[in-house]
């Protein structure tokens, strides 16, 4: 009969996705549709017509992913001290636990068990967490391997990214503050402060333009137009740095399965062909 380590490691493993072998491979699809068919029915309670006539079901079936989620959650830092980062009963599993995707779960999870006690919550914030169950999106990052390659992106060019939103921030208060100056004499309730001229700011940095507020003073226009010029750059240069950190996941990637899987050494096309 095998041990509650032997137990331990098989929980363990089987909830590592990519690591858990046939049966492991069916308990992350499972969780994803669970989570997806979550998310579209958090979204279908929203319109009463479809909710009403069906409110039991959609009970019912809050019940039951909560239970799987909440099994999930327990394996996951029942079994962490598996992991030699994670040794140590208590501590291993409260550091375990602190990671931003366990954190994820836990929001996932935890609106079902304050909304059952019902002791001095308004209606308004019972329904506000109900809506955090969205976090349950959130999930597909462990199973995903492409949003895993999305955080390994943001991960590795955050460096670029925080100088380029902090490059598109500067320019949102400079055009901002300018258009303020400007524009205030001839359109005080529209432009009535540099934070109210902001949302202008957003718009024209982002060439959306929506019409309620744009500037009617020939100076202004001139300065709209430029900033609308340079937001078409500016906000273009955090795309171009996540395209070219993908290309590179994806070049790497493309390396790794060239790699022999048991001496690491590189496969070239004549070794492959050779392999019958």
């Amino acid at each position: 009969m095998a041990g509650p380590r032997s137990i331990r490691e098989r929980t363990h493993r089987l909830f590592s996705p990519r690591d858990g072998g046939r049966i492991g491979y069916v308990v992350d699809w499972f969780i994803m549709l669970l989570i997806i068919a979550n998310v579209t029915a958090v979204i279908a309670t929203t319109v009463d017509t479809i909710y009403e006539p069906y409110a039991r079901l959609f009970r019912a079936f809050e019940i039951f992913s909560v239970a799987v989620f909440t099994i999930e959650y327990a394996a996951r830092v029942w079994s962490a001290v598996e992991a030699d980062k994670y040794s140590g009963a208590i501590v291993g599993r409260l550091r375990f636990a602190s990671r931003p995707l366990l954190i994820v779960d836990l929001l996932a999870i935890a609106p079902f068990y304050i909304a059952i006690t019902g002791i001095g919550f308004d209606l308004r914030f019972l329904r506000a967490l109900r809506l955090i169950r969205l976090f349950r999106l959130l999930k597909l990052a462990r199973y995903s391997t492409a949003m895993r390659t999305f955080g390994w992106v943001l991960e590795d060019r955050k460096e670029k990214l925080v100088i380029a939103v902090f490059a598109n921030g500067l320019l949102l208060v400079v055009a901002s503050s300018v258009m303020y100056f400007i524009e205030s004499g001839a359109q005080p309730e529209e432009f009535s402060s540099i934070p109210a001229t902001m949302w202008w700011g957003v718009a024209a940095l982002t060439t959306v333009g929506y019409g309620d507020m744009y500037p009617v003073t020939m100076p202004g226009q001139f300065i709209g137009a430029i900033t609308a010029i340079l937001g078409i750059g500016m906000f273009a240069l955090p795309a171009s740095i996540l395209a070219a950190g993908f290309m590179e996941a994806a070049e790497n990637e493309l390396d790794e399965r060239k790699q022999c899987p048991h001496c690491g050494e590189p496969v070239t096309v004549e070794g492959l062909d050779d392999v019958e």
